[in-house]
């Protein structure tokens, strides 16, 4: 029963994500805004509504932190291998060559993040006391870190769209702006609702097939709760809106940074990073060497494919991917 629902959930995730990416970007190109804005806030927090949901309801209701910032980690790392399968997708030319220059920021953004957590990981018990309340300081860092982050990114992508204005013919001039509001709208309600729906399934598949928390958390729940990051990424990359594809992957890690925050307020034993499992950093390490892959393959711009249907930096990714996942699996073994 468990596996119908997840087929059935996955289906709404494919058709809402789909036309998800398609009224985004016409939000983009009506707006201005551009489609790195678009990814890195409304597509973002979009997705990330399951990663939310399963973080507070694993550290509340599951009183599980390991779970909960298993999930955000594991999600990270997901995403960033979706890159991967992108720059196939992409062919001829790799993904990160034909999106703008200007999505450095945000994986730098990323970066710094997700060192700032795997910090206080390594700190452990030290830190337990540093908290205001129920939330704990790093959680706290966390969140300054990301509103200062991205207030400079739009600044920086303003000052880009200054320079280089968007030229070629409108795609979405015969939807009025009303009507592109209203089904972006109704698409994103669809897959939060499905995405929610689909934490609570992989949280019961985990438990029927008796996974450790942090196993689960990082890989399994992690893979159930980015369908949505991967359906709308594919779907814009299919559309063309390469830009709106990648922003929304690196948005969608930036924001499950932030989401310790909530997390850490529902778990309420201390500061939540003090107390999870040290095989975190784990995850949280492949993370940054990946995040630095994809700076390096933005900065670089090769403009054929090494592989000849990838770019060099997509099987880095996808060999990191599965390093992530092994030493994890081998280190709750031992």
């Amino acid at each position: 029963m468990v596996w119908l629902k997840f087929t059935l959930c996955l289906a709404i995730i494919l058709f809402s994500g789909t036309k998800l990416s398609r009224y985004g970007d016409a939000i983009s190109e009506k707006t201005g805004l551009g489609g790195i804005w678009i990814g890195l806030i409304l597509i973002a927090a979009i997705t990330s509504m399951p990663e939310l949901v399963t973080g507070v309801s694993a550290a509340a209701l599951v009183e599980s932190p390991d779970l909960a910032v298993g999930t955000l980690f594991g999600s990270n790392m997901l995403n960033l291998f979706v890159i991967a399968l992108l720059d196939v997708l992409s062919h001829p030319t790799p993904v990160l060559t034909r999106a703008s220059p200007g999505h450095i920021a945000s994986a730098g953004l990323m970066i710094l993040l997700v060192a700032i957590a795997a910090g206080a990981i390594a700190a452990g018990g030290r830190i337990s006391g540093l908290a205001l309340g129920w939330l704990g300081v790093p959680a706290i860092i966390i969140l300054i870190v990301y509103l200062v982050g991205v207030r400079g990114i739009f600044h920086l992508e303003k000052r880009r769209r200054l320079v280089a204005l968007p030229v070629g013919p409108l795609r979405y001039e015969e939807i009025s702006r009303r009507a592109t509001y209203i089904k972006f709208a109704l698409a994103a309600v669809a897959i939060i609702g499905a995405g929610i729906w689909l934490s609570f399934i992989g949280d019961e598949i985990a438990q029927v097939t008796g996974w450790g928390p942090t196993f689960a958390g990082s890989m399994f729940l992690a893979i159930t709760t980015s369908l949505p990051e991967i359906v709308v990424a594919v779907a814009a990359v299919r559309l063309g809106a390469i830009d709106m594809a990648v922003a929304g992957l690196l948005g969608s890690n930036i924001f499950n940074m932030t989401i310790i925050a909530p997390v850490d307020l529902a778990y309420s034993r201390g500061s939540i990073l003090s107390v999870v499992s040290s095989e975190h950093i784990i995850t949280a390490l492949v993370v940054i060497a990946m995040g630095a892959l994809v700076i390096a393959g933005l900065r670089l711009r090769t403009r054929r494919m090494t592989f000849g249907v990838m770019s060099w930096y997509a099987p880095a990714l996808i060999g990191l991917y599965i390093f992530g996942a092994y030493a994890l699996f081998i280190s709750l073994r031992l």
